[in-house]
């Protein structure tokens, strides 16, 4: 049976860590809650972070995403437990997993140890918490609610990074695929075909054109590398700071939307990122007008954010959110119509929520059916190109063969 690090909370907020033997995190975690302890976090013995109620989520030099994520659950599960927030900030202090997160939790308790709402503490942070995040917890404060409202963040940080890691993972094998095809090209242009040339000089026939273009290929790779990795430098240096302006990025998020299939995918992810952080919001009371200005920054395709700058505009003016979106003619027609649906109803904030899981769930599975087919594609290219290369250098041996 294996071994479970464990680390707790007592009922008199003592801290407690310790291991135990368990068929798994979950049994842990059951036997601390039976003991009256408030369990933060259970992992097996000589792994990394495990699972635990802390743990919904995923050092350095900065607090990374996932310690964010795990801080917000474990925040919420001590202040659910009756602990008050400046003890609950020292027990998590005590448990921090980095240096930069336990300097973080510290300024935080200081803080408001001197008085500041959390909310306040946290917007002192140097941008660590996102505007959404230090929004949310202001409304928790004031609705006297801010456990259930840390909850429910805990919740929203877990279902965005959850979108980004399946995008992420479906990315990660066509990505070494295609590293491995460029690779394996560039050692045959540039090492394996060049020790032929002085076979074709003996010849001393003329060659057809594709050997020739491989050829030079392949000397120009050999001879000039350096220039090309230069010039790669410099257009990764040309395209950054051109998306760095506004309006190149504009135009380019312009053109990635006009693309078939492609720009059909990024609405649907941008439609569920406006939504969820929208309807998070409308849930904790945030009134409409300021939950769109967040969620407009939450987005990435300068485009549609001017969309939802535009709708603001006329949902200032009394307008519905539904019809205002559907103006700009940018957003899913489906995505309108639930959202429509949400407000005839008076439940805006729950249909935002699941217009955001619909969406979730389609472009997880999108990405997967792109993934999978690009897969192959990417390995039939490999081939004709590797295919070219031999016919290249097999041709001028043959038609010496057919001579003699």
């Amino acid at each position: 049976m294996p071994t479970f690090r464990y680390k707790a909370v007592s009922p008199s907020g003592e801290t407690l860590s310790g291991q135990m033997e368990a068929a798994s995190s979950v049994e842990v975690i059951a036997k601390l809650q039976e003991a009256g302890n408030i369990p933060i976090n259970a992992q097996e013995a000589g792994q990394g972070v495990g699972f635990g109620l802390g743990d919904l989520l995923g050092g350095g030099s900065r607090v990374k995403a996932a310690e964010i994520g795990r801080l917000t659950q474990q925040l919420a599960t001590l202040l659910g437990a009756g602990l008050p927030l400046d003890r609950a900030l020292q027990i998590l202090e005590e448990l921090g997993e980095s240096e930069p997160l336990k300097k973080l939790i510290k300024a935080i308790r200081d803080q408001v140890r001197g008085g500041s709402p959390l909310s306040d503490a946290l917007e002192q942070q140097h941008g660590v918490f996102s505007r959404l995040y230090i929004n949310m917890v202001r409304g928790g404060e004031t609705g006297g609610t801010l456990d259930t409202t840390l909850a429910r963040l805990a919740e929203y940080l877990d279902r965005s990074k959850a979108l980004k890691d399946s995008i992420v993972s479906a990315l990660i094998y066509p990505a070494l695929l295609l590293i491995l095809a460029i690779g394996s090209l560039l050692v045959l242009l540039a090492y394996v075909v060049p020790q032929f040339t002085p076979i074709f000089e003996d010849l001393g026939e003329d060659l057809p054109g594709i050997t020739t273009m491989v050829l030079f290929v392949g000397r120009v790779i050999q001879d000039y590398w350096w220039a090309l990795i230069g010039g790669a430098l410099a257009l990764a240096v040309y395209v950054q700071r051109q998306l760095g302006q506004a309006e190149s990025r504009r135009y380019w998020d312009q053109q990635f939307l006009k693309l078939k299939g492609v720009g059909g995918l990024i609405r649907k992810v941008e439609m569920a990122r406006l939504s969820r952080t929208v309807g998070t919001l409308l849930t904790n009371g945030v009134p409409l007008l300021n939950a769109l200005s967040i969620g407009r920054a939450v987005l990435g395709n300068a485009v549609l954010a001017d969309a939802v700058d535009v709708a603001s505009k006329e949902v200032k003016t009394g307008g519905a959110m539904a019809h205002a979106l559907a103006g700009t003619g940018e957003f899913p027609r489906l995505a309108l119509q639930m959202i429509s649906v949400g407000e005839e109803t008076g439940r805006l904030d729950e249909m935002l929520v699941d217009v955001a899981d619909a969406y979730d769930l389609e472009v997880k599975t999108a990405v997967e059916r792109m993934m999978a087919l690009l897969v192959p594609l990417l390995t039939m290219a490999l081939a004709v190109l590797i295919a070219v290369i031999i016919i290249a250098v097999m041709l001028p041996i043959l038609q010496v063969t057919d001579l003699v």
